[in-house]
């Protein structure tokens, strides 16, 4: 009996050893329910012991598969000479049962879909765990002052604990879209015979197999289940996929050495460049990004694979075999490393304040403006003054030589109408963040 409610790694789940086992099970439910229906001759007794003797081994159904080229033929060939040994030459053989009035998409896509859901269900503990990761982060780097950058350009204040806050909303939409993709995609399965017409099967034998399996029977599958459910598949792998990548550019571009505000764990004993051996590469984010770009690519395939010829062709079979195990199993190894990055991600606060100041006060513009309009000047007048000593500013510090600070040439300005408290109480960076606590009240409510 395979287990319904275990988490078996993702290797485990697209190996032909558990391809076989789900294959097994398929059938054996289907020779119970037919004995249930009692519509064809076999028993109830004939059903357990089919579930009592069927097995097989993946070394047996390779030799027979070497002969046939056909691996369901080849399964249920292996399937029945356990079955059946020890009978004699005179007693009935329980295994003509077995597959009675099933074609191989029936066998194939029902199990193929409840492997998908196995595996989603692996990636939905991923991203459980690593957005709790980063909800926890963020309440810790809640007020680790840190500049926003538009553009790559200075912005406005911001704080780290933001950059996880939002890294958690994304991970609890990656979950949402993958409970959804489950249901509404993945957990179909398809006993409807040979065009799915039930011609040669009665419609009871896949609502029993597909509730065994915690599945549900597609309302009308022609020979196979359409591609489009494992397109939906792929393509909420993709942008899992992208949200990963996403967070791992954030972090690639924070560990720069000319920003310097984080930095991905570096292992004892771990080795940077072969040639320069000072440096501390962002290599793991490098690799989820990397793999990001074929989980994408792979999407790409399961749009390809809904056009089939009529009722059915094979020609989805061979490339989803690939992308749908890979794209998993990338992903899975891509939340790993990004667990890893995560959980152990230094922050370096005071590098974050040194680039906070490293523009001399150019990131208070917008508070500048705001307070000079509410001087009854003009927002024209107000955004001259603004950008006039913005510029004077900005040139010093394109030609690295010292000057004033933003805020000095503000207050030697005749035209600036501001006076030296308020200009002190406006370039407090803390300012710009009196708000934030509702962005973490809404925070505080998310749940993994």
């Amino acid at each position: 009996m395979i287990e319904r409610y275990t988490r078996p790694e993702m290797g485990r789940i697209f190996s032909l050893q558990n391809k076989f086992e789900i294959w097994k099970e398929i059938e054996i439910l289907a020779c119970e329910a037919q004995a249930e229906l009692g519509k064809i001759g076999i028993t109830k007794e004939e059903a357990a012991w089919i579930r009592e003797h069927a097995d097989f081994t993946v070394e047996r159904i390779d030799e027979i598969e070497a002969i046939t080229n056909h691996d369901v033929i080849a399964f249920t060939t292996a399937m029945a000479e356990n079955i059946d040994a020890g009978l004699g030459p005179d007693d009935e053989k329980p295994s003509r049962w077995v597959h009675f009035g099933m074609t191989s998409s029936d066998l194939g896509d029902t199990a193929f879909c409840y492997q998908i859901c196995q595996a989603i269900d692996i990636i939905l503990a991923d991203v459980r765990k690593l957005g709790a990761t980063c909800k926890r982060r963020a309440f810790e780097f809640k007020d680790t002052l840190c500049v926003g950058r538009t553009h790559g350009i200075h912005a406005e204040p911001m704080t780290i604990g933001m950059k996880f806050a939002s890294w958690t909303w994304a991970l609890k939409r990656a979950e949402e879209r993958l409970l959804a993709v489950r249901e509404i995609s993945a957990s179909y399965g398809a006993i409807s015979g040979a065009v799915g017409s039930y011609s040669n099967i009665d419609p009871f034998v896949e609502q029993y197999v597909c509730e065994h399996l915690g599945l549900k029977p597609d309302p009308l599958s022609t020979q196979v289940i359409a591609r489009d459910h494992h397109a939906d598949v792929l393509s909420t792998l993709a942008v899992t996929a992208a949200t990963l990548e996403q967070i791992a550019t954030e972090v690639r571009s924070l560990q720069k050495s000319d920003t310097l505000e984080a930095e991905e764990p570096f292992a004892k004993g771990q080795k940077g460049s072969s040639a320069m051996p000072h440096k501390r590469n962002p290599i793991t984010a490098e690799r989820v990004c990397g793999l990001s770009r074929v989980v994408k690519a792979n999407a790409q395939v399961g749009f390809d694979n809904c056009a089939l010829w009529h009722e059915r062709d094979i020609s989805h079979s061979s490339a989803e075999r690939v992308v749908i195990a890979d794209s998993f199993t990338a992903l899975d190894y891509m939340f790993s490393k990004m667990q890893w990055i995560l959980d152990g991600l230094i922050v370096y606060p005071a590098n974050c304040m040194a680039n906070l100041q490293r523009t001399r006060g150019l990131i208070f513009s917008s508070r500048v403006l705001l307070a000079l309009v509410e001087t009854n000047i003009t927002r024209e007048e107000a955004y001259a003054i603004v950008q006039r000593n913005a510029m004077k500013v900005w040139d010093d510090i394109q030609q690295a030589r010292p000057g004033k600070t933003y805020k000095e040439m503000l207050a030697d300005d005749p035209d600036c109408t501001l006076s030296a408290e308020q200009l002190d109480a406006i370039f407090d960076p803390k300012a710009f963040l009196t708000r934030i606590d509702v962005l973490f009240d809404r925070l505080e409510g998310v749940e993994f």
